[in-house]
């Protein structure tokens, strides 16, 4: 540690205010003394101490990349191919041998948050399937002719058809993510508990990124704090990191005496706590913003990788090119021991997927931007050994109906809908559960959205229910079960 004379050195080296600047940075270090001392009274009091980041028993993937399509992707024109749509395209569901599919118990699982909104709804009139299908692999998986490419890699895939969800509306996309409907209030994202729950495998990097366009919720980590928010990348070197710049125009040697400085009036706070694990990580956190600001640069540079890598991604292509230099820069970083790879495709509001018309025009250019590079990526990590413990997630936060929406769209549906996940111990050449033959409900192996995330949290070693923090108690919904049948 320096020395009070070697503060006075280094700060003598910048100009007033920038010094003043850093002063008054690294004081508000010294104020989290008494916030430390509550913090520590409470853990006395309840007995609770933040994971120590291992592993609760021997794992069997240490990433994950999640790819989240934003707006609802038709699982029947995607990855759950339904031929009695087209065989009954005009009739009302009542006119099909499964009618009774509109009476289901199962429509009362579905919390409106706006009542008689215009979409949301069952509608009840049967639309053709838009696309055709073709049997990929040993497996002979069906995929559809939108998704060619990720056909091609099904041997590697487990194709779970069988989700469903408890909103009608596009807070379905933090449904997914927190296993909680927007009506309940905001609970921490299974990003921000894999990222409280484990270490980290490179103090260089973020453990936990978000690239592409986000849902309303910004936020990750919510009661958990906001230490846990995944951090907003772009896959540019020239500002990768929003706000990570220097407000001043300083040096790399004046930031390093800024940080320097930071770092000694916080370890004042931590001789006087010295058993605190809180003021440790935050600590970190101040040194890991410094270090994040050339190695995060350095990652999504792609000048080392060849042309034929580049290729795989579909960056030589207008269409694929951003998605892909997202997933390249996912795997980059994944090599590098960033936990968790957030990637959102999909802008808008609700989120370019949300078809209400125009299905086939919407899905299929959608689908071109999103299959060549989500195809190379696996195919990429299976090549370099990463696959074996990387888990990939494909992912969507509903279906669509299987009735139409005016003429040629259809209207989100929560009873059923497809995913698809691979590595890190997932089996391949799997399709697990199904929809009727309507596509309406999830019928055999229903899995709730957060039996994904109970299946990310078995293959990374980790026991959720270890994880719950005292005074914000968990459902067991929140929680989930693993989907044992596509693990290896």
């Amino acid at each position: 540690m320096h020395t009070q004379n070697s503060i006075e050195h280094a700060s003598g080296n910048l100009p007033r205010r920038n010094f003043l600047t850093s002063l008054s940075s690294g004081l508000a270090g010294i104020s989290l003394a008494s916030l430390l001392q509550d913090e520590q009274k409470s853990q006395a009091a309840t007995g609770h101490r933040p994971p120590d980041g291992k592993t609760h028993f021997p794992p069997k993937a240490k990433s994950v990349i999640w790819m989240f399509m934003r707006g609802g992707v038709s699982h029947m024109e995607s990855f759950d191919p339904k031929p009695m749509l087209t065989k009954y395209a005009g009739k009302s569901i009542n006119e099909t041998p499964w009618k009774s599919v509109q009476e289901s118990e199962k429509l009362k699982r579905v919390r409106v948050v706006v009542v008689n909104d215009a979409n949301g709804q069952q509608r009840n009139k049967v639309y053709p399937l838009q696309v055709g299908y073709k049997k990929y692999g040993e497996s002979g998986i069906e995929v559809s002719d939108w998704f060619p490419h990720i056909g091609g890699c099904v041997d590697d895939i487990s194709v779970v058809r069988s989700m469903w969800t408890t909103d009608d509306n596009h807070g379905a996309q933090v449904q997914f993510h927190s296993g909680r409907h927007m009506l309940d209030g905001r609970v921490p994202t299974i990003g921000a508990w894999i990222n409280y729950g484990l270490g980290t495998l490179n103090e260089n990097l973020p453990q936990f990124i978000n690239m592409g366009p986000r849902y309303f919720d910004v936020r990750d980590g919510h009661y958990l704090g906001p230490a846990y928010d995944s951090v907003p990348l772009k896959v540019d070197p020239k500002n990768p990191l929003p706000y990570a710049k220097p407000e001043l125009d300083l040096s790399n040697e004046e930031q390093k005496i800024e940080f320097s400085l930071i770092n000694q009036l916080n370890r004042l706070s931590a001789e006087k706590y010295p058993n605190d694990s809180t003021l440790q990580a935050r600590i970190k956190s101040y040194e890991l913003a410094f270090r994040m600001q050339s190695a995060v640069p350095e990652v999504i540079q792609f000048d080392q990788e060849t042309k034929e890598t580049q290729d795989l991604y579909g960056l030589n292509n207008p269409a694929t090119k951003p998605f892909g230099m997202q997933l390249l820069a996912a795997r980059r970083f994944v090599e590098k021991g960033v936990r968790f790879i957030q990637i959102m495709h999909g802008a808008g509001a609700a989120g370019a997927w949300d078809s209400h018309s125009n299905l086939k025009a919407s899905h299929s250019k959608l689908a071109m931007q999103v299959d060549q590079p989500a195809a190379g990526l696996l195919k990429d990590l299976k090549r370099r050994g990463l696959l074996e413990d990387t888990i990939v997630v494909f992912a969507t936060e509903f279906g669509r109906t299987p009735g139409s929406q005016g003429s040629n769209g259809r209207d989100h549906h929560p009873y059923g809908f497809s995913i698809w996940m691979a590595g890190g111990g997932i089996k391949g050449g799997l399709a697990h559960g199904t929809t009727d033959e309507l596509g309406f409900h999830a019928e055999e192996h229903p899995h709730y959205v957060t039996d994904v995330h109970a299946t990310l949290m078995k293959q990374l070693g980790i026991h959720a229910q270890r994880l719950e923090v005292p005074g914000h108690k968990r459902l067991e919904m929140d929680f989930g079960h693993s989907i044992d049948e596509i693990i290896a």
